[in-house]
């Protein structure tokens, strides 16, 4: 099959799925990618914590911060379906930043990451991310603003009620009712900037080596493994990534590395049309379209 036929059969495969995505994987070494819709702008969730943990050790390597300076955390208490870590403790922590950092990469772990939020506020991530060079990712609030959607005002009978909303109160222009939603106030990028942002930590770039090598640690002992890691982990590839999960949003970017030495970021954005918070098809559907993309990318 061509690369266009291909490209269709995706698509057609994504929306039978109930799925509209922005998708784009990028040969490391060669710079040919492969993208469905890679331009496309979409609030970002949880993957915004990969720019927190760059901007973190920058700054760390700067002067500015200490890794280990400890910081008391108030609990963050939060008793709904998702949140980890220090999200859902009852009581106070006294922690060290740079497990701030592991908690907010690896666990995906709200609580933390708006504690590491109050040291480096989501403006100056956004300034560091442009004083390397990265532009497509814009980083508006703390991650508090993610606890407090549709979701968890409805009775969980009536969840499917928030996802109903999430998908129809959007505008053309993508704005939306629900403020994590709308691309103006969110956090945002699209897969080309994650792309982007992946190949500057995994290839030589303006990025200090040491820092882009912590983030990618950091990545690669990520926890949360559902979505496109069963189809890009096995004995002789490493693939290290962070998921992104709100409302009807599901995302997750990463790089696979193989042993024989090719590598490729890997950037997928997806909106769900269906009403449901629990969708493994979506997320299965999600991890065979980037495979495939990956597969063909590699035969060329």
């Amino acid at each position: 099959m061509n690369t266009e036929a291909l490209l269709r059969e995706m698509r057609r495969q994504l929306h039978d799925g109930g799925l509209h995505g922005t998708l784009l994987v990028r040969n490391l070494h060669t710079g040919e990618e492969l993208g469905i819709e890679p331009d496309t702008e979409l609030p970002t969730a949880s993957l915004v914590k990969v720019p927190l943990a760059l901007a973190t050790l920058e700054r760390i390597r700067r002067g500015e911060l200490h890794g280990a300076m400890m910081l008391d955390v108030p609990p963050g208490r939060i008793t709904t379906p998702g949140p980890t870590g220090l999200s859902r403790f009852r009581h106070p922590v006294r922690i060290a930043v740079e497990d701030l950092l592991y908690l907010s990469t690896c666990l995906s772990d709200g609580t933390a990451a708006d504690a590491l939020f109050d040291l480096t506020p989501p403006d100056q991530v956004t300034a560091i991310l442009r004083e390397f060079g990265l532009g497509g990712i814009t980083v508006r609030h703390t991650m508090r603003e993610l606890s407090d959607t549709p979701v968890e005002r409805f009775d969980p009978a009536e969840a499917h009620l928030a996802y109903a909303l999430a998908i129809d109160a959007g505008t053309g222009g993508r704005g939306h009712r629900v403020p994590q939603l709308d691309t103006t106030r969110a956090n945002t990028g699209s897969a080309r900037a994650y792309a982007g942002l992946l190949q500057a930590l995994w290839r030589p770039s303006a990025i200090d080596p040491e820092v882009a090598g912590r983030v990618r640690d950091l990545m690669a002992n990520n926890v949360l493994r559902h979505r496109l890691a069963p189809d890009f982990s096995s004995d002789a590839t490493t693939w290290s990534s962070k998921t992104g999960t709100l409302l009807n949003l599901r995302h997750e970017i990463g790089v696979v590395e193989h042993s024989d030495g090719m590598a490729f970021a890997i950037a997928v954005l997806t909106e769900s049309l269906v009403p449901a918070g629990t969708q493994p098809g979506a997320d299965a559907l999600m991890s065979q379209v980037a495979r495939t993309l990956r597969d063909h990318l590699r035969q060329l």
